[in-house]
């Protein structure tokens, strides 16, 4: 979800609707202004959050003190459990950008650069809150052409830059074809601000899976590659000389055959004087 701070300007409106437009649509868009302060009080967020069943949210302001002002974060159990302050200092909207988008609700493929995301712990966190910010649904299958969408992430000199491509699938003259990348749009200068995070604890409790949506393994079932579904089958052993058969002259055993089973030839019958 995306909510609008009672004091955003022009430039945060832009940034909150360009976000929505390549979250859609995977998102809610609050266009109403909402005079709260997350760091401060984060009743109003819950209440949002609750509202539209989103465990995820952006949040734009501005200020003197803090001027064009996002604050990325995440629910858990409908509680604030992780929160990030960034700073705007540069911002390219959709529409400024004139090269064809992708198609609406395209999964993006995501990609953090900087040494950053792996020693610092706010940007850690950081990441993984990009991540389930703008990972999308998960799919079983994936195909060639539908990779077509890039967020690129770079950390470098305390600022995060933010940068979208489109995946252009060229002719190489072989089976695979030669990728080049076309700026898209938007593009984001941040600067990290304040940071609200959660225990180790509670950070741990949230990321347990209940039972209840464990896929359970079944046992002697097999998909082959067409997605056909087999299932192997246990029974007991059959004795097959009692199985029950259509009685047909062509089947008749012949006397032979009978003295044959019953061990010896049978006594003939005396013939009556």
């Amino acid at each position: 979800m995306l909510i609008k701070g009672g004091n955003a300007n022009l430039t945060v409106t832009e940034v909150l609707k360009d976000i929505y437009a390549v979250k859609k649509p995977f998102a809610v868009l609050y266009k109403r202004k909402n005079i709260t302060r997350p760091f401060e009080d984060q009743t109003s967020l819950e209440f949002f959050s609750k509202k539209s069943d989103c465990s995820l949210f952006l949040f734009g302001s501005h200020n003197k003190k803090r001027p064009n002002n996002l604050i990325i974060g995440r629910m858990f159990d409908y509680h604030v459990l992780d929160m990030i302050e960034l700073g705007v200092e540069k911002f390219v909207a959709l529409k400024d950008i004139k090269n064809s988008k992708c198609p609406e609700g395209t999964k993006p493929m995501l990609i953090f650069a900087g040494d950053m995301f792996d020693v610092n712990e706010e940007y850690r966190r950081l990441k993984s809150l990009l991540i389930d910010f703008f990972r999308g649904p998960t799919v079983p299958n994936i195909r060639l052409a539908g990779l077509e969408y890039v967020l690129h992430f770079t950390a470098v000199d305390g600022k995060i830059y933010m940068r979208s491509y489109k995946v252009l699938l060229k002719k190489s003259g072989c089976k695979i074809p030669r990728i080049e990348l076309e700026e898209m749009g938007p593009s984001l200068d941040l600067v990290m601000r304040r940071t609200h995070l959660a225990s180790d604890d509670l950070y741990k409790l949230s990321l347990k899976q209940p039972k209840g949506l464990k896929p359970k393994k079944k046992k002697n079932i097999s998909h082959d590659a067409l997605g056909t579904t087999y299932g192997r089958i246990h029974m007991q052993r059959q004795d097959l000389s009692k199985l029950q058969t259509r009685k047909m002259k062509g089947l008749k055993k012949r006397p032979a055959e009978k003295s044959a089973q019953d061990g010896g030839a049978t006594p003939k019958k005396s013939k009556s004087a």
